[in-house]
């Protein structure tokens, strides 16, 4: 049941799913992750991408969760 909690506030399957959906993140790249809107950035930057693409790509990932 503890695990269930620490999952509600720190949903750490929606990391590990970052760092097996975009291989350039790093351990500490994901960790550091504080919004959707830094994914949004860091997809941007490490893949190139415009902010347009890379904000269509993290909300078809999300799919309605929060980081």
């Amino acid at each position: 049941m503890s695990e269930n909690i620490a999952n509600a506030t720190h949903p750490i399957g929606m990391r590990s799913e970052i760092a097996a959906k975009w291989s350039k993140f790093s351990a500490s790249d994901v960790a550091a992750l504080k919004s959707k809107d830094d994914l949004v950035a860091q997809v941007q930057s490490k893949y190139q991408l415009d902010k347009a693409q890379a904000q269509k790509d993290v909300d078809a990932f999300a799919n309605g969760r929060s980081l």
